[in-house]
């Protein structure tokens, strides 16, 4: 007679694996597309970008604030 792994175990495993991806996807955006955007001088967008990452995105593609630019 063989053992199955309970389900709950199985669905248990599969939820950490996808907690732990998510987790290292918003460091990575964080890391890239949230420094670029600070970079470019938006730091309203970065600071409400850690609730709403897609901000980020928007930042970091958006021209650099004249201030920004004058300093680089």
């Amino acid at each position: 007679m063989t053992t199955r792994p309970s389900t709950s175990a199985t669905i248990g495993g599969m939820s950490t694996l996808l907690w732990f991806l998510l987790a290292a996807l918003y460091l990575t955006a964080w890391f890239f597309l949230g420094l670029a955007t600070l970079r470019k001088g938006h730091t309203a967008l970065f600071w409400i970008g850690i609730f709403l990452p897609i901000l980020w995105i928007f930042g970091a593609l958006m021209a650099p604030t004249p201030r920004a630019a004058g300093a680089a």
